[in-house]
């Protein structure tokens, strides 16, 4: 099967492959807490986007761009910039009942956000097959969260020490860093938003 893949699949398939190894790098965080668990993790997360700028380039430089690569393109970044991004928030301290909504939202736009993008892109390109917009943000900007909470960890903000702290709401916690999650997944999903592609 391997041999049917182009490069740039391979390359996506690699920028999957690390947002894998981040989420598995976040688990065992809360298992075994040391730092070099959550630097690994950020660092696979700036590597998974490499991949995801490379990718498109090398198919659109070799003309081949292909609906199975775009799709292949869309299952990988939700891996390494909608599951890995909430799982590194929860593994950080974000994990109280409200968080965990907020962040299971978070993923769901994401979810929807690429799903749409798949589905209107042929609308939404010029001829020569690139997208000159995206509706909502895409969704590798769920990497400034991941650099915000990055910056956290280092600066020792995390856990009960996350910035703006915590509170209660009907027994439930919440912590308001976590409506940052909220935002962006609502800036995902917006029709009205419009980013143009680089």
């Amino acid at each position: 099967m391997l041999r049917d893949y182009q490069l740039a699949d391979l390359i996506t398939l690699a920028n999957g492959a690390c947002g894998a190894a981040a989420i598995f790098a976040l688990m065992s965080y809360r298992g075994q807490p040391q730092a070099w668990r959550i630097y690994t993790a950020l660092a696979l997360l700036l590597l998974a986007f490499l991949f995801d700028v490379l990718d498109g380039t090398i198919a659109r430089s070799r003309q081949r761009s292909s609906p199975f690569g775009q799709e292949l393109d869309s299952l990988a970044d939700i891996v390494s910039f909608g599951v890995a991004p909430a799982a590194l928030a929860f593994g950080l301290g974000i994990d109280g009942g409200l968080d965990t909504v907020i962040l299971i939202f978070f993923i769901a736009c994401g979810i929807s956000r690429l799903a749409r993008y798949n589905v209107t892109a042929a609308q939404l390109s010029d001829p020569s097959g690139k997208v000159r917009y995206f509706e909502g943000t895409p969704i590798p900007s769920s990497l400034l969260l991941v650099a915000i909470l990055g910056v956290c960890f280092h600066f020792g903000r995390f856990g009960d020490r996350l910035p703006l702290g915590m509170i209660e709401i009907f027994s439930l916690e919440w912590h308001p860093v976590s409506a940052l999650f909220f935002l962006n997944g609502c800036a995902m999903i917006s029709k009205t938003l419009r980013i143009p592609k680089l």
